[in-house]
């Protein structure tokens, strides 16, 4: 994944202009998704649907579960100038960066783990059971929208984090089973953690409140401890590589140890497991790459929710979707990259069929529009389940 877009943000577009206030926005976005299939479409597909809309979402609609954003009004890369995330080259040839990772991923986890999705998530099940929603591609690596919709073919562009995956043998173990391997090897971090618990250090990742309690407040589960004592931290090797040591690519048997209590040792030349997630600097798999270009092409408009598309990954296929002569739709807080060109050639006498752009809260309008689609009494005013089952 590339090196996320740092320049200035442009202030949001409005389109159509009456689209402005929760009302026009949510009578824009209706008439962009029940507008006729548009019949321009360039180089379409088999399977191509014209009167389908796929979703492209980011970190916003993931803020009112109580997740951390990115460049909102109160995002990490708004407030915190000096965050700089891991990259995977440091990652995977570091052995106190992954220190520094884990422990930080450790504590935040638990607020990450327990967060549900939301509103907006729960909006998107119910379009996609109305035949509106084609797929999500979504950035998030939360894993909301598979517990909220898994029935809707949904495309994790950067991963997840409910798994970690081996760097060598690429088997993938459960994160809740590695969080407890970390309690195991690390007691004295487990009861500062359970420390933070029980005063509610934790429960919030509002920039503000943590900041108040001495912590720094990054998005992806991760918490920032200044002075902390990272380098006592240690983490557990993957436990196939362990049992079986993989041949290298150099053609030799790999060599796994482990210290008394089941740490990774730096003898080993294999058994370092890291998220299943993309980070900086590592590629996304081929295959999530061309299942996220189909999913645009299949598709006869897209709908951006909650993203600004500073990563070139997402930005691409919003390209790719003008490219295409798709319609184009944005519902998100603050301004997006390259929205100005999106629209450039949208007509003055629209009013969302050929394009929406709308600077609200997606918690907010998508059930507004569920409701005007559906026919919906509690999906008008917005009165939806918001604690939904993970599956």
């Amino acid at each position: 994944m590339r090196i996320p877009y740092t320049g200035p943000l442009p202030p949001p577009i409005i389109l159509p202009r009456f689209a402005n206030t929760p009302a026009g926005a949510t009578h824009a976005l209706t008439k962009f998704l029940s507008a006729p299939g548009p019949s321009n479409v360039h180089d379409s597909p088999p399977n191509h649907d014209s009167t389908k809309t796929v979703l492209l979402t980011g970190a916003g609609i993931s803020v009112p579960s109580g997740l951390a954003d990115y460049r909102g009004t109160g995002g990490t890369y708004t407030l915190n100038r000096t965050y700089r995330p891991i990259y995977y080259n440091e990652f995977i040839t570091n052995h106190e960066a992954r220190k520094r990772y884990w422990a930080r991923s450790y504590l935040g986890w638990t607020n990450l783990h327990r967060a549900r999705p939301n509103a907006g998530h729960q909006a998107v099940k119910e379009l996609g059971k109305l035949g509106i929603i084609s797929s999500v591609v979504t950035q998030n690596v939360d894993s909301f929208h598979s517990m909220a919709h898994p029935e809707l073919p949904t495309i994790e562009l950067h991963g997840y984090l409910r798994a970690l995956i081996c760097i060598h043998c690429h088997n993938q173990l459960p994160r809740e089973e590695f969080q407890r391997s970390l309690s195991t090897l690390n007691p004295q971090w487990a009861a500062f953690l359970e420390e933070m618990l029980s005063v509610g250090a934790l429960d919030s990742e509002n920039p503000a409140e943590r900041r108040a309690k001495g912590l720094k407040s990054n998005p992806d589960g991760d918490v920032d401890v200044p002075d902390a004592p990272y380098t006592t931290f240690r983490y557990p090797s993957c436990p196939t590589c362990l049992a079986n040591p993989p041949i290298l690519e150099n053609g030799t048997k790999a060599r796994v140890e482990t210290d008394s209590d089941g740490a990774w040792s730096t003898n080993s030349t294999a058994g370092v497991l890291k998220p299943a997630v993309v980070m900086f600097g590592e590629s996304i798999a081929p295959h999530v790459k061309t299942g996220a270009e189909e999913a645009i092409d299949s598709a006869g408009r897209i709908l951006v929710i909650g993203s600004s598309l500073a990563t070139y990954s997402a930005w691409r296929l919003v390209k790719r979707a003008k490219e295409r002569k798709m319609p184009i739709g944005i519902l998100n807080l603050g301004g997006v990259r390259g929205e100005e060109s999106f629209y450039a050639d949208t007509e003055s006498s629209n009013e969302g069929e050929k394009g929406m752009r709308c600077s609200e809260s997606a918690d907010k309008i998508l059930p507004m529009v569920v409701g005007k689609l559906s026919g919906s009494p509690a999906y008008q005013t917005g009165e939806v389940q918001q604690d939904v089952p993970i599956p």
